[in-house]
C-alpha cells in the first residue's frame, strides 16, 4: 500500500487536473454556444439565395456556367476542416477514417492544424492549409474557399468535396463527405436547396437584368461561399461540442478518481494509527 503522503500528493495532482478540465468545460460551452448562434444567423440569408436560385431555374434552360458543367472526375479537390486543437474526443480522428478511404487521386486543402498535420504525416498531396479562428469570420474562410474554386475552375481539380464533422446535437457530431461543385442540374439544386429551407416555389413573374443567364453567373459563387461557409460553422459547433464533452467526462473521471484515493489515503492513514497503537501496547507490555 502507497504511504498516506503519496496519496495525498496523488489527490492534489488530481485535483488540480480537474480544475484545469472544468474551467476549459465552461469554455467549450461558451464557444459551442455562439457558434450556434453564428450558425443559425446564417440561414436567413442560405434562404433568401435559395429563393432567387428558384425564381432563375424556370427561365434558364441548361446554363453553361463553369460551377454547373459536367466533366470527368480525374483529380478530387477535398477540403479537410478539422480542429486546430486536441482535446476534443475522436472527432479528428473519425474525420480522417474518412480521408484514409478515399482510394482516388486527390489534392487537398486544410482548414485547421490537426487536418494539416495529419495529411503531411500520411504523405498526401496537400495543396496549402488554411486556420480559421473560434470565431469563424467570413473573410478568413472565404479566402479557402475562392483558392479551391481556382483550382477547379482551371481544372487542376474535378470537384470540391468538403469532409466536416456536421453538428447535430451537443453529442452527436457526424462526420460527412459534403460534395459541393459540380452542381451538375441547376434544377435538381435548386429543389434541394428549397426543400432544405423549407419553402415552396415562387410562380411570380419576374424580370432579370441584364439577364436570367448572368444573374445566376453571379450568384452562384456567392451560394458556393455561403454554402461552404455554413459547413465550417457547423464543423466549429461540433468542435467545441465534442472539446465540451469530453473535458466534462475527465471531470468525472477525476472526481470519481478523487474518491477512490480517498478512500484510500483513510485506510491507510486508520492502519498507520492502528499500527501505532499496537506498538505502544507491545511497548508497554514488554516494559511490564
Amino acid at each position: 500500500m502507497a504511504s498516506t503522503r503519496d496519496i495525498r500528493r496523488r489527490i492534489k495532482s488530481v485535483k488540480n487536473t480537474r480544475q484545469i478540465t472544468k474551467a476549459m468545460e465552461l469554455v467549450a460551452a461558451s464557444k459551442m454556444k455562439k457558434a450556434q448562434q453564428a450558425a443559425l444567423a446564417g440561414r436567413p440569408y442560405a434562404q433568401l439565395i435559395a429563393d432567387m436560385l428558384a425564381a432563375l431555374a424556370p427561365r434558364v434552360s441548361e446554363a453553361q456556367h463553369p460551377l454547373l458543367a459536367k466533366r470527368e472526375i480525374k483529380v478530387r479537390g477535398i477540403l479537410l476542416v478539422t480542429s486546430d486543437k486536441g482535446l476534443c474526443g475522436p472527432l479528428n480522428a473519425n474525420l480522417f477514417k474518412l480521408v484514409i478511404d478515399i482510394k482516388k487521386p486527390a489534392k487537398y486543402v486544410a482548414v485547421g492544424r490537426k487536418g494539416a498535420q495529419f495529411l503531411a504525416r500520411t504523405k498526401r498531396d496537400v495543396v496549402a492549409d488554411f486556420t480559421v479562428s473560434d470565431r469563424v469570420p467570413f473573410g478568413e474562410v472565404k479566402t479557402a474557399i475562392e483558392f479551391m474554386v481556382k483550382l477547379y475552375l482551371e481544372g487542376t481539380i474535378d470537384t470540391l468535396e468538403v469532409i466536416y464533422s456536421r453538428y447535430k446535437n451537443t453529442l452527436v457530431q457526424e462526420s460527412v463527405v459534403r460534395p459541393v461543385l459540380p452542381l451538375t442540374n441547376v434544377k435538381d439544386f435548386v429543389t434541394s436547396l428549397r426543400a432544405e429551407a423549407g419553402k415552396f416555389s415562387d410562380d411570380r413573374d419576374m424580370l432579370f437584368e441584364p439577364s436570367a443567364e448572368a444573374v445566376l453567373a453571379a450568384l452562384l459563387p456567392f451560394y458556393v461561399n455561403r454554402y461552404v461557409y455554413q459547413l465550417v460553422l457547423s464543423a466549429k459547433a461540433s468542435e467545441h461540442s465534442a472539446r465540451m464533452v469530453a473535458m466534462k467526462t475527465a471531470k468525472d473521471n477525476a472526481t470519481k478518481l478523487i474518491d477512490e484515493l480517498t478512500l484510500e489515503y483513510n485506510k491507510a492513514r486508520q492502519a498507520g494509527i492502528t499500527q501505532e497503537i499496537l506498538e505502544i501496547a507491545a511497548a508497554q507490555f514488554s516494559a511490564a
